[in-house]
């Protein structure tokens, strides 16, 4: 059955491919995909220098666009400084063993090679799932490609430039006692690691809004759900917010918790969508 569904969209002089042709066809679009990534990533391990203290320091730099910026925006709108973020003055990353720099090189490269080529690691994957959809199907996904990398990419933008700004401040000069005796030196590798997190779980956060179009699509979700359970959704997001938020100031945890927001509110709209086509679909069969 599997296989009928794969080859369902065949053209009708084309021969039914096998579970072992399936397999084999996988395999060369995972071997592309990463073959894109390795070509990236090799690019920006030779520029590794640059890419290390323009891009991966940024977050943790006083000179940092986002805490500039944030601290300008607010004395423009007259709050003084309550956008600005605290100070991560004196911060040192360490190493604890020989080759954690050469590692943490590598792992850059590999996640900074599998961000940039998303939208071609995605295409690939989107040229082995597409002979199993319907001309129905297809019709519905238009636009798949541009819609899931536009999102993910929002996202990683989104982490990068506000939400590991934020949370690499609050973490940093989050202190334990009042003794003064304990200083956060954190490690290379737990930075990175952390970066990593809050960039590419920003970037699949903000596939929300396409989440909702195929769970509405195939008839999981429905607005209804959604809207009951917005008060439970929207609580979740301000407790992040007001987590990784360096102070209790309200602007600050909204600025954090709005896009989050935005894109459940968006997901709404999309199921909504979704399910008036499906009603004016039934109502024309029916007809």
């Amino acid at each position: 059955m599997a296989l009928n569904l794969l080859n369902r969209n065949r053209n009708p002089g084309e021969e039914e491919m096998s579970f072992v042709d399936h397999l084999e066809a996988l395999r060369w679009h995972i071997v592309r995909s990463a073959f894109a990534i390795v070509i990236v990533a090799i690019v920006i391990f030779i520029k590794i220098d640059w890419i290390f203290d323009k891009i991966i320091q940024g977050p943790i730099r006083n000179d940092f666009v986002s805490y500039v910026g944030l601290c300008n925006l607010g004395r423009k709108l007259g709050m003084k400084d309550a956008l600005c973020l605290q100070s991560v003055n004196g911060l040192h990353l360490q190493t604890t063993q020989f080759g954690s720099q050469f590692i943490s090189s590598i792992n850059i490269a590999i996640v900074g090679g599998f961000v940039v080529a998303f939208p071609y690691v995605f295409w690939e994957l989107w040229r082995f799932v597409k002979p199993a959809l319907s001309p129905k199907e297809l019709k519905s996904s238009r636009g798949a490609i541009w819609w899931v990398s536009f999102f993910f990419m929002l996202g990683v933008a989104f982490g990068y430039f506000l939400l590991a700004p934020f949370t690499f401040s609050f973490l940093y000069n989050y202190s334990l006692g009042s003794t003064g005796l304990i200083h956060t030196i954190p490690t290379l590798d737990d930075y990175i690691e952390n970066l990593v997190d809050i960039i590419i779980g920003s970037g699949i956060a903000f596939q929300l809004p396409l989440i909702s179009y195929v769970l509405t699509t195939i008839g999981l979700i429905t607005p209804n759900f959604l809207r009951t359970y917005r008060k439970y959704a929207y609580v979740a997001i301000l407790f992040i917010a007001a987590i990784i938020t360096p102070s209790p100031d309200w602007m600050s945890q909204t600025i954090v918790a709005l896009p989050l927001i935005l894109l459940y509110e968006l997901s709404i709209r999309v199921s909504v969508r979704v399910t008036k086509r499906q009603e004016e679909k039934d109502k024309e069969e029916w007809s």
